[in-house]
């Protein structure tokens, strides 16, 4: 702890940055006997070979993913980029998560405890986690740790910070890539300023804020020719291609109806703007967090993590999760375009999702299958147990720690997934049994990061995640929002990105951007 508070209180303890960042080599000093091949040994990989990748947004996710892409062979990350240079308060997933995830990545048995404060934070009423610190300080911090452990010398100080993206794009002349981990609101001003200089993008998910968005990031991506990939892991999964087979094959015949349920959100949504101005904490760059959204006074209720829930900043429960199911669902029945989608919903609020929410959207026909109706459900609301179900089975996809799952209802069968599509079964267990599976003839991946890395390193094949199909499945995703938020049955037009019977709607189709966050 007492690391931690030198580190936040900046100047006024006589912690400067070069101190903090000069920490690196004596963090560094008790790790710094490394493997072989990391000096050139087997499996090593010359720096020509390298993927120079800068971090954009590097809080609570942004951390967890730098972590993750530092540990491939041929990924060198250069700079990291937050409108946050240190805060403490954000959510971890486990106690100790973000101290131990960085010992594992270093290949410590001790150190960097105060990445984990560990003190309590309440997202809901029956969520409790603890708290971590992230933000472009601290993960410049790992980063030069991490390449201190693998140097003869055991110094780096060789990951830049900064805090506005645009001037990283313009002076990071060594990125040949990005990964997004922005609020949701800033993805497409990033990845669209990130492509337009020729710099392959990785995205979180949902891939944009908007529909408006989404089209143009499907364009830029086009126009471009750069190597683009949603982090939306299930699109490479052998779950998805099992469904592709199963349904394709007619193992529950024509399918024409999909049912798809979530236990979020968990955190607050359904709320008024908080009226009390707070003080901006220290290292934060309001004005830049707010990005293209309207100007606000600042309120903690805003972040970290809790801007999901709000309507200015994050895309709420079919956002954060509908991103993963409705990519393996667009796969596994070929979808398109909806030709309406409706909403019925707890209380609606002016500036945040409701806490609970279906939506339902009417697929046309495609090709060689049926119209279908696609039912989505969030705040703990599920469909009807289906009667092919077992007494003793519980009503959600196998292995799943909370409610939530996947159902596609055939004209002779019914399948049971896991919420994105894991673990799929057809039901009951008997007709599971005796199905005689299709021969796997899609080809398999190997995994949604290294799909996304190899294009970046001049490989043929195109991600499957990448944002000209992930913007299809984008701007359905957030027409069920639009819908929620109206209370309206729209009619679409795709081609023409119109909702042709409401202009409200129309307006969150492309609402107004900020003076300067134009795309």
């Amino acid at each position: 702890m007492e690391e931690l508070k030198r580190l936040n209180s900046g100047s006024k303890s006589g912690v400067s940055r070069r101190e903090f960042l000069g920490k690196t080599a004596a963090a560094a000093a008790g790790f710094s006997i490394v493997p072989r091949h990391v000096l050139g040994g087997a499996g090593f990989v010359p720096p020509s070979d390298k993927v120079n990748i800068a971090f954009i947004g590097v809080g609570a996710q942004g951390l967890r993913v730098m972590l993750h892409f530092l540990k491939e062979q041929d990924v060198h990350g250069v700079a990291v980029c937050d409108s946050s240079k240190i805060a403490a308060n954000y959510p971890q997933w486990d106690t100790h998560e973000f101290c131990k995830s960085v010992r594992e990545l270093l290949g410590v048995d001790s150190g960097w405890d105060w990445l984990s404060p560990d003190e309590p934070i309440q997202l809901s009423h029956t969520l409790r986690v603890t708290s971590g610190v992230a933000g472009r300080e601290p993960c410049q911090k790992i980063v030069n740790g991490y390449y201190a452990a693998r140097q003869r010398s055991g110094n780096y100080n060789g990951c830049a910070a900064y805090s506005d993206f645009r001037e990283l794009l313009e002076k990071q002349k060594d990125v040949d890539a990005v990964v997004v981990c922005t609020t949701d609101n800033l993805h497409a001003a990033v990845s669209i300023g990130a492509m337009k200089k020729g710099k392959h993008v990785f995205c979180q998910k949902p891939l944009t804020h908007t529909i408006h968005e989404a089209r143009r990031m499907a364009e830029v991506a086009r126009e471009t020719g750069v190597a683009t990939q949603i982090a939306v892991g299930n699109q490479a999964s052998e779950a998805t291609r099992l469904l592709c087979e199963w349904i394709w094959d007619g193992a529950i015949g024509p399918v024409r109806e999909v049912h798809n349920w979530s236990s979020r959100p968990y955190w607050p949504q359904g709320i008024e703007r908080p009226r009390e101005t707070q003080p901006v904490p220290d290292g934060l760059d309001w004005d830049l967090w707010l990005g293209p959204a309207p100007e606000r006074a600042f309120n903690q209720a805003y972040l970290p993590f809790v801007w999901r829930g709000w309507g200015d900043f994050g895309c709420g429960a079919l956002g954060d999760m509908g991103s993963y199911s409705y990519d393996t669902i667009f796969r596994v029945l070929k979808l398109e375009a909806p030709e309406s989608v409706e909403a019925s919903s707890s209380d609606r609020y002016a500036e945040t999702y409701p806490l609970a929410s279906i939506c339902r959207y009417n697929f046309p026909a495609r090709a060689d299958m049926p119209a279908v109706r696609f039912h989505w459900y969030d705040g703990g609301l599920k469909p009807a147990r289906p009667d092919e179900l077992e007494d003793a089975r519980p009503f959600k996809g196998e292995n799943e720690e909370e409610d939530e799952g996947l159902l596609f209802v055939g004209d002779r069968g019914k399948i049971l997934c896991n919420f994105n599509g894991g673990n799929p079964k057809l039901i009951p267990q008997a007709k599971m049994d005796a199905y005689k599976q299709p021969p796997k003839t899609l080809p398999r991946s190997p995994g949604n990061e290294r799909e996304w890395l190899d294009a970046c390193k001049g490989g043929k094949t195109k991600p499957g995640g990448n944002f000209e199909f992930s913007g299809l499945v984008t701007e359905t995703l957030l027409l069920g929002n639009v819908a929620s938020r109206t209370g309206e049955r729209l009619h679409w037009d795709r081609a023409a990105l119109k909702v042709t019977n409401s202009e409200a709607a129309q307006k969150l189709v492309k609402p107004d951007r900020r003076k300067g966050w134009e795309l």
